[in-house]
């Protein structure tokens, strides 16, 4: 049996244990244990950071929080159905549990804020960026900002962080660097998206789920999706995530969330097709770049 069927047979049998183990054994951890350099904000060098095994977890004097926090992240839609409209997990963007480079990694967000955000054009908190992602890439309702569950999934990412110091970075990337004067066809994007996507997200953009009704795979258009004031219905923000970190039913090496199989022209013609799908409107989005400058990509 070749790798690539070796790698489908395993996430079948998982999809068959229910939608947790589907989740975690297409996710896996093959991060753990990379590292990298760790500079300040002045640009000196500190210790290396190195990507840390779940399994520490429970050494942590805080590991119930810690864990919790972890699950919230995986499995956000079964565990919190009044907090989000969409069939999405913090984790269906978040790849490997927030340990994959270039697949949009947690491991700088808790040292990262507060930070400016040039859409909302004000300082925000960390709190409110994971608020700000359940109104849109959830299109759903945001926590309580001192509720047990924002204070669990903190604590996850606290963790992740290690005992890198607070405005110190470690250089690990978000996300492909694509080059927003690339055009896009739509057209293209559509064939692309047939051959690549639709064997995991539908053939109607419809997402797929479990036997036990778990998202398995989200959602990319229609009224379980994200809406439109997400980064990710966004061309270009779009096609940066997809570009390295999709698809995962081709690969024939590594785990789920590789990428590296579309050109930068190709995460740019499927992402300007499917963003452009119908999906939820969003309430707020008068309210998005008072100051203009808006992304030529945005979708109002």
């Amino acid at each position: 049996m070749n790798k690539r069927f070796k790698i489908a047979a395993v996430l079948a049998v998982a999809a068959s244990l229910g939608g947790g183990a589907a989740v975690l054994a297409a996710q896996g951890a093959p991060a753990a244990g990379k590292t990298f350099q760790v500079l300040d904000k002045d640009g000196k060098r500190l210790p290396d950071y190195t990507i840390p095994s779940d399994t520490l977890i429970a050494k942590e004097p805080n590991a119930a929080q810690i864990d919790y926090g972890k699950r919230l992240l995986t499995e956000t839609r079964r565990l919190l159905p009044q907090n989000t409209g969409a069939s999405m997990n913090c984790n269906s963007c978040h790849v490997q549990g927030g340990k994959k480079p270039m697949g949009a990694p947690y491991i700088n967000t808790v040292n990262s804020f507060p930070q400016f955000n040039p859409r909302a054009n004000r300082v925000v908190t960390l709190e409110d960026r994971i608020n700000g992602c359940f109104m849109r890439s959830m299109n759903g309702k945001p926590l309580e900002k001192d509720s047990a569950e924002m204070k669990a999934m903190i604590a996850y990412m606290k963790w992740l962080a290690q005992d890198v110091p607070h405005g110190a970075r470690v250089q690990i990337e978000n996300a492909w660097p694509i080059d927003a004067k690339l055009v896009p066809d739509p057209v293209r994007g559509k064939s692309l998206y047939a051959a690549q996507c639709a064997s995991c997200h539908g053939a109607n953009g419809e997402g797929k789920k479990d036997r036990s009704g778990d998202i398995a795979f989200p959602p990319l258009w229609g009224d379980e999706s994200f809406n439109i004031g997400a980064g990710l219905a966004r061309t270009y923000k779009a096609a940066a995530f997809i570009r390295n970190s999709m698809p995962m039913g081709v690969n024939t090496h590594g785990s789920w969330g590789e990428g590296g199989v579309l050109s930068d022209q190709d995460a740019v013609d499927v992402a300007e097709y499917f963003t452009h799908m119908p999906r939820p409107d969003f309430a707020g989005k008068d309210k998005d770049w008072p100051q203009g400058k808006k992304p030529k990509d945005a979708r109002y």
